[in-house]
């Protein structure tokens, strides 16, 4: 037997809870936020994830998904999901709202160390604030705001992005969507009026469930569960804000206990974090505007769509297409081989530069089975694709400064000729061209709304979402009530 070391109150007097926790449970119950920027942004992203769920409605694969668990199930002052004509629990309503959301890959990233979609976590928003203000209508209360929402948006964007600037969980091999557990579970808590204690209580239950592994976004094993995983994980964290309310304890050395703590048996070594929780994420978000594409693609969709009119009549003089590119796409997204499934093909860099080299688009039905069988001319010019790291786009995507995306692109003939090297280095999502970007987010904004709303509608949905004063001041159940069907 090994000797015991320390004594019985060192090992069983319980500890103070974690600082990182800590530090997250402060931020969301106290902070302000006091940035224009922010608060701007905001609105903008909730339109355009608001946009990417509208859409995924298109899908049935998205639509098998939604739904009340028991069919027929009536829930008092159910949360709405937009485009339907569903009434869930919140917990429900939150998995919904997060599956039609990422459905298509279309809605905001943020990239660094860690890769994600902040707006994920506005399943977990929406479906407690819609629920909660027809709450408070019923009992002859204000009912919660449209400003509401845009704060919870904000200081969810602002966890989950801090937390990926210097913590890679893909390294581990864990999945993003663990950091949308997270922040949602932190604004859940605080969204449902939790204490500061019950806040802590429920993100110390969100560290410790068991992580979700990245094995399906990598072939051979990729698949449509990465179309789901964020809506599971918001719905996760409105479950567990709901167990902090009722009372449940909490799990102070969640991250931090010997042994057993995340860090030890997961992580392999503490978070690191060099700058305060405030509103960095959302004044710095990338938003997805032209292409349905895994974001470290865009630039170089860009440069196929530039480079299109002067190739599309000579591809069968192609010889070689090579693709500059930075570290992490040509970790993730560099795929050769055969694609099994639309998840496959929407994660592959070369399936993403060969269909608007070749058609001079790329949308999420380029990705779907059929459009795939019947254009073998895409697999043939995958083959003839070069991917090779430049060093220097690598250190610009992590420089803070810069957060470069870049990609370059070039084309070469047999006949010993090339196209010129298109390179671009910012998104048009980028908030370096944010000024360019923000009549394209309306125009998508706009068109989404028309796939599922009548035109007298949608305009009176563009006129509430464009005017920022109105946008804030409206309640949440009217405006939910204006997203049904």
């Amino acid at each position: 037997m090994g000797t015991a070391t320390g004594t019985a109150k060192d090992r069983t007097d319980r500890p103070d809870f974690d600082a990182e926790l800590q530090a997250i449970a402060d931020y969301v119950m106290t902070s302000s936020i006091d940035s224009d920027l922010a608060w701007q942004t905001a609105r903008y992203c909730f339109m355009d994830t608001l946009g990417c769920g509208l859409l995924a409605l298109r899908y049935p694969e998205c639509l098998k998904h939604l739904g009340p668990l028991v069919e027929g199930t009536t829930v008092p002052h159910g949360s709405r999901v937009p485009g339907t004509s569903f009434r869930l629990d919140p917990v429900k309503a939150a998995w919904d709202i997060g599956c039609c959301v990422r459905w298509l890959d279309f809605n905001d990233t943020w990239l660094a160390a860690e890769w994600g979609h902040p707006s994920d976590n506005l399943g977990a928003i929406l479906a407690i604030c819609d629920h909660e203000s027809q709450q408070r209508v019923a009992r002859g209360d204000k009912p919660l705001t449209m400003q509401t929402v845009l704060e919870a948006m904000i200081k969810a964007h602002e966890i989950q992005g801090v937390l990926a600037l210097q913590n890679s969980f893909n390294r581990v091999g864990l999945d993003h969507v663990l950091l949308v557990k997270v922040a949602s579970t932190a604004v859940a808590t605080w969204l449902l009026g939790g204490s500061r204690e019950q806040v802590l209580s429920a993100l110390s239950h969100a560290w410790v469930d068991g992580q979700a592994l990245r094995t399906y976004r990598h072939a051979p094993n990729a698949g449509s569960r990465k179309s789901w995983a964020a809506g599971d994980a918001t719905s996760r964290a409105v479950r567990l804000a709901g167990i902090a309310m009722s009372g449940e304890m909490g799990i102070p050395g969640a991250l931090t206990a010997k042994g057993w703590g995340f860090y030890d048996v997961t992580f392999n070594k503490p978070l690191q974090r060099e700058q305060d929780y405030d509103s960095y994420v959302m004044e710095n978000i990338l938003f997805k505007l032209s292409f349905p594409a895994e974001f470290h693609a865009q630039t170089a969709c860009e440069a196929a769509m530039t480079l299109h009119p002067s190739v599309k009549n000579r591809i069968d003089e192609i010889e070689k297409i090579v693709i500059t590119t930075h570290e992490s796409a040509v970790r993730i997204i560099a795929k050769e081989g055969k694609l099994a499934n639309p998840a496959d093909r929407d994660h592959c860099l070369q399936y993403m530069v060969a269909v608007p080299l070749l058609f001079g688009e790329l949308n999420a039905d380029h990705y779907e089975d059929g459009f795939h069988a019947a254009h073998p001319e895409i697999d043939e010019l995958r083959a003839k694709m070069e991917v090779v790291e430049n060093q220097a786009y690598s250190r610009d995507y992590l420089d803070p400064e810069k957060r470069s995306i870049a990609n370059a692109l070039q084309v070469f003939f047999k006949d010993g000729s090339s196209s010129e090297q298109i390179e671009v280095q910012y998104p048009i999502g980028h908030r370096q061209r944010r000024d360019e970007g923000l009549p394209v987010l309306e125009a998508k904004f706009a068109d989404n709304l028309a796939t599922r709303f009548p035109q007298q509608r949608v305009a009176e949905l563009l006129n509430v979402c464009s005017d920022h004063a109105r946008f804030v001041q409206t309640p949440v159940h009217e405006m939910m009530a204006w997203l049904t069907i």
